[in-house]
């Protein structure tokens, strides 16, 4: 009998030619947890897609062997069965449905005559909420009544519902916050000590060193290394998953500020469900020319809905005030603000930043098509030169500027936004959590980009729910706290503690 519950021997896997894994290895003891590392595109969910059946036996090349048996799986449910359960970093639950349905769908207790047993299915996902410290969760209101954070673990629930024996978490934290990050790491602790092993792909690497016992690095879809986590720091991860040392992770540069470039003034965002309830309540902020602005907070703050007034697009009521180069404008749509100079690389970019089913150059070109349409036709050949130039620029890996967006890593995608919203030559460009979900590598890319862009005299706006990015990059931070500005600091000693007190309301500051 192998000691080990799950080993994937020289697993390779291609998409039209191009190799995406290349003789993997991976090896999972019971009750092991291990880390997936690597940049975005190099091949980490490819690898979990094959394990789980995503991509089923005969598609791929290489042996899997679970208990010591070689698995040879068609089906999602006979990975399910065998008890390999993934998590995937888009969620898979059906908004509409209750959290019950949702944690039993596929695996139903019915009574006999196969009406549903709901009794026993709520009890049992009460017994689950209790289990991950969520006991305030209504197990029979709809799912979409719970945010991103308690829908991830709701995620999980359904996982450890179906009697996981190897759990495999796709960025699992990356709509969480500090305290639901807390939790999620505990109960991975939790099922360790019950015997569960879990795979975690995470960019957060101080996470994956708080819960993983071994670290498994690949890049460019080869097998870069195994080591125990216990003879590694973060340092060495990072130097094993980019080919080189990163040692400052925030590659802050020198740059000019000039005069206040940008102001939003008064600006009011009603809650969509609520009229009564103002998710951002009178705030004001000026922006310099050729300076980062950072914007902190804690989750549902209403920094993105700021941000969505700015660009046009809060889908509620809402006012705001703006004047760019000491001029008014009107921006009443996305149309309007790209046409006077502010751009926007959104939050949430499977819903609000690409098209998927289109190609990454069609997707990186579409708010500027008219520069490249004579008489009412579009001129391929300028198109695609522009294309080829902003996927060079940002490092963006794809085997194909036609290939649909949706077939790139998260990062790439991310990548692939910012491309399209520097093609318009924006004076002022915000971007909501633009490292969320992107690896080390394509981080420092971002930030000497940014960094390249105030030096040319860009103004940026910069959201993130990471304090160390915040105070890595910015040359100036407002904190925002349920609506209100509680704080704006100039980054010249500024501390994630101040910041974490303005956030929490505990003083009022303006050192600006």
């Amino acid at each position: 009998m192998s000691e080990y519950l799950l080993d994937m021997r020289g697993i390779v896997k291609d998409f039209s030619g191009v190799k995406a894994l290349n003789g993997i290895d991976l090896k999972v003891k019971p009750g092991e947890c291990v880390g997936l590392c690597g940049e975005n595109g190099a091949g980490k969910s490819t690898l979990m897609k094959v394990l789980s059946a995503v991509y089923p036996h005969g598609t791929w090349e290489g042996q899997i062997f679970w208990e010591g048996t070689e698995l040879k799986a068609q089906t999602i449910r006979e990975t399910e069965e065998a008890g390999i359960v993934i998590i995937h970093q888009e969620l898979m639950l059906v908004p509409q449905l209750s959290v019950a349905e949702n944690i039993f769908m596929g695996n139903e207790i019915k009574l006999p005559g196969g009406i549903m047993n709901y009794g026993a299915m709520y009890q049992r996902a009460e017994e689950l909420m209790k289990e991950l410290k969520m006991p305030d969760v209504n197990v029979a209101k709809p799912v979409h009544n719970y945010g991103g954070g308690h829908q991830q673990l709701i995620e999980i629930a359904k996982a450890l519902n179906k009697k996981a024996k190897l759990l495999i978490l796709d960025e699992p934290t990356s709509s969480l916050t500090k305290s639901e990050t807390e939790i999620l790491l505990n109960i991975i602790r939790e099922l360790k000590k019950k015997g569960v092993a879990c795979v975690m792909i995470s960019h957060k690497l101080d996470e994956i060193a708080a819960v993983c016992d071994t670290i498994s690095v690949i890049r460019d879809g080869t097998h870069v290394g195994t080591r125990p986590m216990a003879e590694m720091d973060t340092n060495e991860i990072i130097t094993m998953m980019v080919g080189r040392e990163i040692k400052n992770l925030f590659p802050r540069e020198e740059h000019p500020i000039g005069e206040v470039f940008f102001e939003a003034k008064n600006i009011t965002c009603v809650d969509v469900t609520n009229a009564a309830r103002k998710r951002v309540d009178n705030v004001s902020l000026k922006l310099r020319k050729g300076e980062i602005l950072g914007i902190s907070g804690l989750v549902g703050a209403g920094r993105t809905e700021l941000a969505m007034a700015i660009f046009g697009c809060y889908p509620g009521e809402y006012q705001a005030e703006l004047w760019l180069d000491g001029k008014q404008i009107s921006v009443n749509s996305p149309r309007d603000a790209v046409t006077q100079g502010i751009c926007l690389v959104p939050e949430d970019r499977k819903r609000h930043g690409i098209v998927p089913l289109q190609g990454v150059g069609a997707n990186i070109t579409m708010a500027v098509l008219n520069k490249f349409a004579k008489f009412g036709v579009i001129d391929a050949s300028a198109e695609m030169h522009q294309i080829q130039q902003s996927i060079a620029r940002m490092r963006v890996k794809t085997a194909s500027p036609t290939l649909p967006i949706k077939g790139l890593s998260g990062g790439n995608q991310q990548k692939a936004v910012v491309s399209k919203m520097l093609l318009p030559n924006p004076k002022v460009l915000i971007l909501d959590e633009p490292t969320r979900g992107v690896d080390v590598g394509a981080k420092y890319e971002i930030y000497k980009l940014m960094f390249e862009l105030v030096k040319q005299g860009l103004s940026i706006i910069m959201i993130s729910s990471e304090l160390p990015e915040v105070l890595g990059i910015s040359d100036r931070v407002l904190v925002i706290g349920e609506g209100q500005l509680r704080g704006d600091f100039v980054n010249d000693g500024l501390t994630q503690e101040q910041v974490m007190t303005a956030a929490l309301g505990h003083s009022l500051q303006n050192a600006a």
